[in-house]
């Protein structure tokens, strides 16, 4: 996550200097105590936060716990993770519902914290749950604000109730009061109410916004506070919730390039949860917020959880099935191919998905050198095809690879170069499919692991292995006849056989399995009978 981008390198660097040794010392403790110290005063963590953070971080780190830990190093970077766990909030907290519809949530915070956004996102992620959100327009001060408040309903999907034009005309009391009402009637489960944001700490304002908090007395008041604010994040929501209070926090544009702090200091200082967090610019960019999630973020521990969840709820279930047979069956085709990657399109962007999982932050330069394109040209490029060229990609001649690369404004490199992927792709998802494990192209195979299907047993090259040439041609004339040569009528399943012997037979008689006259009186003959 790009906010806390600069401490989790910083942080990286410290923990890196501790695995080399075996057993730490007070002056190591101290050393990256001071570090981490150095590293959160850096991103902006409020002073208190930080004095009471290194306090507990020091405390844990010089105890039992570590000293007898057969990995002092990781055991330190645990110690820092509950703690960041603890300074975000702990457990997450979920929205509370009111026992009888409608739920009320009001939003409130400074002006360009992007709350009216924010109700979008919000109005959007619970129409998803099914819920059916109404948006109200209570934010009649800023220029156009109801006009784009009705632009963010309409690409979210859900209702909107704005009756006065805004712009400084209507009372956003009554407007908000009405909107309650208006959600009974229309049947709407949820009423999320857009306040006007202030410039500041504004006496009036405040006012106004805690005469709504009477008028419609909300279930959840959600204060939307800037994550790039940095320590002014922190005495704006302590003047929130000493005017109009508040029951919980939405961080907004933690993908910018700020440092962060407010994000580590407003639950520690307020005592409410962080419950939501925007991401992007987009109405999916939007996530409830898991303290320990995002402290394993910070930390560069990944966040599979996370990536998991967005998975299931892109891809649809059935469709992975299907898609899994035709794997197995050797029938996958380009058609299909096309509609994973749109599925893996519909996540959000490759970059934020890759970035949470464990060890990203030493892809930082791989990550930002990611063309998010190369997606779209790959689309382009299948889609100039026939219906019959996807299916059967071996038609694919010189003339029908050009006349693609023209029609997807690509090269005929990149064309071939796509179909080798489709094809490596292909194979490698045949082999798992049926319970092997893949070469993975530039690793080679991986040792132990199974290949899929039966294994083929080499066969043994038939013929004399005798270094006298002519008694190795007359094996050998012998073997091309279908005669075995003496020494070779042993059955080699026969115990003994391994010594020339066999089992089963009695000396002498010839029998399979025993050994013939010849070898007898050759064996009596070496031991001087």
């Amino acid at each position: 996550m790009a906010t806390f981008g600069n401490l989790s390198d910083r942080l990286a660097e410290t923990f890196k200097n501790l695995r080399t040794k075996g057993k730490l010392s007070a002056a190591d403790v101290d050393g990256t105590v001071r570090e981490i110290r150095r590293a959160l005063l850096d991103a902006d963590v409020a002073l208190e936060v930080v004095k009471d953070f290194t306090g507990k971080v020091r405390e844990r780190a010089l105890g039992d716990e570590v000293s007898k830990a057969l990995n002092p190093a990781q055991q330190v970077v645990q110690i820092v993770n509950d703690e960041l766990i603890t300074i975000l909030g702990g457990q997450q907290r979920r929205l509370e519902f009111a026992k009888k519809p409608p739920t009320i949530i009001m939003l409130a915070g400074l002006q360009g914290a992007g709350k009216t956004t924010l109700a979008g996102k919000l109005a959007k992620w619970l129409a998803k749950d099914g819920h059916t959100p109404l948006l109200v327009a209570a934010d009649l001060q800023r220029p156009n604000a109801v006009t784009q408040l009705e632009v963010v309903a309409r690409q979210a999907g859900v209702a909107v109730y704005a009756p006065e034009p805004g712009n400084g005309v209507g009372d956003p009391v009554k407007v908000a009061r009405d909107g309650v009402k208006y959600a009974l009637q229309k049947v709407h489960d949820v009423v999320i109410v857009d306040t006007a944001g202030r410039l500041g700490v504004d006496a009036e304002l405040m006012k106004q916004a805690a005469n709504i908090r009477k008028a419609i007395d909300p279930d959840e008041v959600l204060f939307v506070i800037d994550a790039m604010i940095g320590q002014d994040a922190v005495a704006t929501a302590k003047a929130f919730q000493d005017g109009v209070d508040f029951t919980g926090v939405v961080l907004t544009k933690l993908d910018g390039d700020a440092r962060g702090g407010a994000a580590l200091s407003v639950a520690s200082l307020t005592g409410r949860p962080i419950m939501f967090a925007s991401t992007g610019e987009g109405l999916d960019d939007f996530e409830p917020f898991h303290p320990d999630r995002m402290a394993g973020r910070i930390l560069d521990l990944g966040d599979i959880l996370t990536l998991i969840e967005q998975a299931q709820g892109a891809f649809d279930e059935d469709e992975a099935r299907k898609v899994a047979e035709k794997f197995a069956t050797d029938t996958f085709t380009l058609d299909d191919f096309l509609g994973q990657m749109q599925q893996l399109r519909n996540m959000g962007s490759i970059k934020k998905m890759m970035s949470m999982l464990p060890g990203a932050g030493a892809m930082k330069a791989q990550l930002e050198n990611f063309d998010e394109r190369e997606i779209v040209r790959t689309e382009a490029i299948i889609q100039s095809m026939t219906k019959l060229e996807r299916t059967t990609p071996k038609l694919l001649n010189g003339s029908r690879r050009l006349r693609i690369a023209k029609g997807s404004g690509s090269s005929v490199t990149e064309v071939n170069q796509l179909v080798q992927r489709f094809e490596q792709a292909a194979k490698m998802m045949k082999t798992v499919a049926k319970g092997g494990m893949p070469n993975i192209p530039g690793m080679g195979p991986i040792p132990g692991a199974g290949y899929g299907g039966k294994p083929k047993v080499a066969q043994k090259k038939k013929g004399s292995k005798s270094g006298n040439p002519a008694k190795r041609a007359a094996e050998n004339a012998a073997i091309a006849s279908g005669v075995k040569p003496v020494g070779e009528t042993a059955s080699a399943d026969a115990p003994g056989s391994g010594f020339g012997l066999g089992s089963g037979a009695q000396p002498g008689k010839g029998k399979a399995g025993g050994p013939t006259e010849e070898e007898m009186a050759a064996l009596q003959k070496m031991l001087g009978r």
